[in-house]
């Protein structure tokens, strides 16, 4: 019994947590999520542009997806 009550007079944590790490991991996975959500939704709106998929060939298409610009 004496070594239960030195612990628990010490506290000693069980489980130690970084806050600052965590806080980095968490900020983390939501840019990642934003970045996944905005790309899906930016590839939508070209494809509903273009009226054809990405890397899709036909005579439909209405635009490129990376723009056009003539040479002179």
């Amino acid at each position: 019994m004496k070594g239960i009550k030195e612990l628990e007079k010490k506290k000693v944590p069980v489980i130690a947590v970084d806050e600052q790490e965590l806080r980095s991991h968490v900020s983390e996975v939501v840019r990642q999520s934003v970045e996944e959500t905005l790309n899906g939704l930016l590839d939508a709106e070209a494809e509903a542009l273009c009226q054809a998929k990405r890397y899709e060939r036909n005579a439909q298409r209405a635009s490129t997806r990376a723009g056009y610009y003539g040479r002179s």
